[in-house]
């Protein structure tokens, strides 16, 4: 998965795809959209970003810095219903290719990104993710209170863990777990 490192190659890819379906923008713009995919004002505070990188970490490990787990979605109303109204996300930024194609999109919520897409072939419908988490008693409790038609979670004792699953309009299950001995 792509990250702001390569904002770079984003934003040629952007061109090229573009290109290919008669439309043209400079790279400079293509630089500017792929900042603000990443939630910034413009290219210069993404560009200075890329400056603070640096070629590893400091001791030469792989240092994994986070995931945005990629969900499939077929209708945007459905998907902001569930995403933003039942599970209290925000949207952070969308991405079409132009009018009438599919959207990609990332929501969060405290520090969990979820990337939302329309686009063929990108995630497979009925995925199942495991999303570690403090404070899933309040969670639970927010939800309960929302009282949304189409999703009633639980939560589950497992013994060394609470558990509460929620399952999109898509059939995409989303398990929150926190364990018991933290």
């Amino acid at each position: 998965m792509r990250d702001y490192r390569d904002a770079k190659v984003m934003a040629k890819a952007m061109r090229e795809a573009l290109a290919a379906r008669g439309a043209t923008i400079t790279h400079s713009e293509a630089l500017e959209i792929v900042a603000r995919q990443f939630g910034l004002a413009n290219w210069n505070i993404l560009s200075a970003k890329l400056d603070d990188v640096p070629a590893t970490s400091a001791n030469g490990s792989i240092d994994f810095e986070e995931v945005a787990p990629i969900v499939r979605i077929f209708d945007v109303e459905k998907a902001h219903e569930f995403y933003l109204g039942f599970l209290g996300f925000t949207v952070d930024w969308e991405h079409r290719y132009g009018d009438n194609f599919p959207l990609y999109t990332q929501v969060s919520r405290a520090g969990l990104k979820l990337h939302l897409s329309e686009h063929a072939g990108d995630a497979t419908p009925g995925g199942n993710m495991v999303v570690y988490m403090r404070g899933i008693r309040a969670l639970h409790g927010e939800l309960t209170a929302k009282n949304y038609r189409y999703m009633k979670p639980g939560l589950e004792d497992e013994g060394t863990r609470l558990e509460l699953t929620v399952i999109d309009p898509f059939n995409n299950r989303i398990r929150f777990m926190e364990l018991k001995d933290r």
